[in-house]
């Protein structure tokens, strides 16, 4: 596991400049390698190249120093990632003549693209972010994973070309400070994060998940393909008895959790008590002859505290199990650390919790399997109930009447305290109704403004009203209607932009490394063409997975409810967070800013911190953004 850095220059750059540029890029990203780092460049008159990565040894811990070249020396790589089935791939290879230098991973993806070309790329399963240089074609090619677990940004401009695994390395290397996006930031505070291909950053993109550049190095211009064909909402679902897919299932989770454990230092499991990682943690105890060690994070705030659960698991596998209670003052400390390396406003408040964990699973293991994936996979999230509800709801409540009853019951939903219970649900479902067929799965998703409320907070020029067209496009979903459906838009939207962001930046924070097993092509391919009753069976999410694995838990145990792995940050935004809160709502410092409606936002803020109204998401969303503004933006 590692970071990658890469750098193309046109016109004169001396070495000491060329050097210094790649010091910067590693030294910027030297928690995601700290065991060693790697450069390679090359000039001539009219341009400089350079490839850089920090390294983190997992795999081949002797020889896997990168840059790698080819036996010719004409084709280097730079590699962050793990390919857990690069085992199979070399001995493919072999069979062919090819001849290895190294017991790397790093080494198969060079050599399978120089034996099959970019065609290669679809054989990898597993997490990457990698460039390749091709002397002979005098092109770059840079590669993203199928689900986007390992993170790739880029920047264009007539005499650069800049490519990173964080943005701080690219913004310290370009020409000029670049101006926020206007469709970043609408993105933003819609869903609390950006998902690619935007950024907060004009002309600063994430490359797509399951994409790779072809960059022409002599024209000074690149080409964005896609790697492999993805499952899209019209899918054939095959005739299969529920019991044979159900032990498909089982088969495929042992095996991708037996590929995810190869590893030549210690690994243990994040175990939250849910299914997921409940799951994950069971297959890897049988699938290792000594007691595994996992890991979870209690609160002292009950309400948020699951401690209890993952006791339970940790005592069924007989693992070692380490248990860290926290508390606001824990997580107030660190809270600059944690928000400010995500390099653009990201206000996922389960991300301080995951810091915290991975801080205190480091001292024990390098790497650890985590149950992520797993609801995108087999249809685990609530809100996936919501094409049922929303049909039933509006073919027996006519629009009017519904109207009436949200304008009737909103002063009677709002809420004081940082509390998720049922009068936040029943708003939440009434806000996202719609009658006009296949719009509200976007509302559901936007968890810090819905659209009807953004307009009276942030000014109109960074408004728009296109704003998921792109995903749209990607999963060729207009009106998403079905489980499939709402799957594949997560896919492309909250599992990269949201999910996979928080664990790469959070763990990487601390040089430990996540694997995800349900991340797994095959998995998803899998449960793609199943029935939709397997994944839903009426209310019951995630039905085939949870049957799969019930004869091996106590009973009911992967029925109970589980409220997710959140922080009470609305009450630290009036306890210990207040005093900061309340500087970034300075009025002249808002007029200057040009960003928000002024006197609204002063409204929403103190509202929250007064506790005359709950607006935790909003406040939040706007303290994150804040934070990165002040801390990050303006010091450019």
């Amino acid at each position: 596991m590692c970071g990658i850095n890469g750098y193309v220059k046109y016109g004169h750059e001396s070495q000491e400049k060329l050097n210094a540029n790649m010091s910067k890029m590693n030294s910027l990203i030297f928690h995601r390698g700290p065991d060693e780092d790697g450069v390679f460049t090359e000039s001539n008159h009219s341009h400089s190249i350079a490839l850089a990565m920090r390294r983190l040894s997992i795999i081949d811990l002797s020889s896997g120093k990168q840059p790698i070249f080819s036996d010719d020396k004409s084709i280097v790589i730079v590699f962050n990632g793990e390919i857990y089935n690069y085992k199979e791939l070399k001995a493919r290879l072999e069979k062919l003549g090819v001849s290895f230098n190294t017991t790397s991973d790093t080494e198969v993806i060079l050599k399978l693209y120089e034996t099959f070309g970019v065609e290669s790329f679809k054989e990898l399963d597993g997490m990457f972010g990698f460039s390749i240089y091709d002397k002979n074609k005098d092109k770059i090619y840079i590669a993203r994973d199928f689900f986007g677990e390992k993170p790739l940004y880029y920047y264009k401009s007539n005499d650069q070309f800049v490519w990173a695994s964080e943005l701080k390395s690219i913004t310290s290397v370009i020409d000029k400070k670049p101006a926020i996006n206007s469709k970043g930031l609408n993105l933003y505070f819609r869903l609390t994060y950006i998902p690619a291909p935007y950024t907060i950053y004009e002309n600063i993109h994430k490359l797509k998940q399951n994409h790779f550049i072809e960059y022409d190095i002599e024209r000074n211009n690149f080409s964005i393909h896609q790697i492999e064909k993805e499952t899209d909402n019209t899918v054939s679902k095959i005739d299969i008895p529920f019991d044979e897919a159900k032990e498909n299932v089982k088969d495929l989770v042992y095996e991708s959790v037996t590929s995810r454990s190869v590893s030549d230092v210690p690994i243990g499991t994040f175990l939250s008590g849910g299914v997921d990682s409940s799951v994950v943690s069971l297959c890897l105890s049988q699938h290792t002859s000594k007691p595994i060690d996992t890991f979870s994070i209690g609160f002292e705030k009950k309400s948020y505290d699951e401690s209890e659960k993952s006791r339970v698991v940790a005592k069924l596998i007989n693992s070692n199990h380490h248990e860290f209670i926290i508390n606001e003052k824990d997580l107030v400390e660190d809270v600059n650390k944690i928000l400010l390396n995500f390099d653009e406003p990201f206000s996922d408040s389960s991300s301080l919790p995951t810091y915290l964990v991975s801080n205190r699973t480091k001292d024990h293991v390098k790497v650890a399997l985590t149950g992520d994936g797993g609801d995108e996979v087999f249809g685990g999230y609530n809100k996936y109930y919501i094409g049922k509800l929303n049909t039933k709801y509006t073919n027996i409540v006519p629009k009017s009447i519904h109207n009436i009853m949200k304008s009737v019951t909103s002063p009677f939903l709002k809420t004081s305290s940082d509390n998720r219970g049922k009068r936040f649900k029943i708003k939440r479902l009434l806000n996202s109704i719609d009658y006009n067929g296949g719009e509200y799965y976007w509302d559901i998703l936007s968890l810090g403004f819905q659209k009807n409320a953004l307009g009276s907070f942030l000014l109109p020029k960074y408004l728009h009203e296109d704003l998921f067209n792109t995903y749209k496009e990607d999963t060729k979903i207009m009106h998403p209607q079905t489980l499939t459906d709402f799957r594949l838009i997560d896919k492309v939207t909250s599992l990269e932009g949201d999910m996979l962001v928080k664990v790469d930046r959070t763990s990487m924070l601390n040089s430990l490394e996540c694997r995800a097993p349900f991340l797994n092509k095959k998995i998803w391919n899998y449960t793609n063409t199943l029935p939709e009753e397997y994944l839903m069976k009426g209310w019951n999410k995630k039905y085939i997975l949870k049957e799969a694995f019930r004869d091996q838990f106590p009973e009911d145990f992967l029925d109970k409810s589980k409220s997710g792995f959140g922080a009470p940050v609305g009450d630290w935004l009036k306890s210990g967070l207040r005093k900061e809160l309340e500087s970034y709502i300075v009025e002249k410092e808002l007029i200057d800013q040009n960003i928000f409606h002024v006197d609204n936002t002063i409204k929403l803020v103190k509202n929250h911190i007064t506790g005359k109204e709950d607006n935790t998401f909003k406040v939040w969303t706007f303290y994150c953004f804040q934070k990165w503004y002040y801390n990050i933006y303006k010091q450019l």
